[in-house]
């Protein structure tokens, strides 16, 4: 098995680390330490182990929501976080009343990847003062039920948010948006995206 030595810090050892080449996809390395006992121990990293990261969201990925406000579904509608626009968005309505969640039903967006992924990262940019403290994510292979597979507390913030998961396969990701920092439990999300590999 091909290998080459990176001098990296020892605090990233036993951690993936994104290799971003300006003329290459991102990888994302799994390294192991064959050197101990300096602040900058030699790391080997397998080649084979490498794992290329990508953009898994395409036109044939089914997509899901919950709701869309005023079901205006032409300016608010899901296919606006895949867009690319910084202009649209997918704005959900209010949350229905139920008994279990002040604000009502939480939000959610279900994928349906047209063929196995291994996920690895979640891209996500909402409008503050519209975004989710804790969004639970849930997946599952073709024909299972859903698992929970992590979950994440973003920043009620406008800006992009890059969350690193523990990879998973699977063909059908649920990303529930819970608290909501909107009073009447609306979500609203400018870009999604999910990264990994296709398998």
């Amino acid at each position: 098995m091909p290998l080459m030595l990176l001098s990296i810090p020892s605090a990233a050892q036993g951690s993936p680390v994104l290799l971003q080449c300006p003329q290459h996809s991102p990888v994302l390395l799994r390294m192991s330490p064959v050197l101990r006992g300096s602040p900058f121990s030699p790391l080997a990293v397998s080649l084979q182990a490498a794992m290329p990261v990508e953009p898994l969201i395409c036109s044939d990925t089914a997509t899901r929501v919950s709701s869309v406000l005023n079901r205006d579904v032409k300016h608010f509608g899901k296919k606006h976080m895949f867009d690319a626009s910084e202009e649209t968005c997918w704005n959900s309505d209010q949350s229905p009343w139920c008994h279990s969640c002040p604000q009502g039903a939480c939000q959610w967006v279900t994928l349906d990847f047209p063929r196995s992924v291994r996920v690895s990262q979640l891209h996500i940019q909402f409008q503050g003062g519209f975004s989710s403290r804790l969004c639970t994510l849930e997946g599952c292979r073709a024909g299972e039920e859903l698992e929970r597979i992590s979950t994440l507390y973003p920043e009620d913030s406008n800006a992009m948010q890059r969350f690193q998961l523990e990879e998973t396969v699977l063909d059908k990701l649920k990303i529930t948006f819970e608290n909501s920092t909107d009073f009447f439990g609306r979500i609203v999300v400018y870009h999604l995206g999910v990264l990994g590999e296709r398998l």
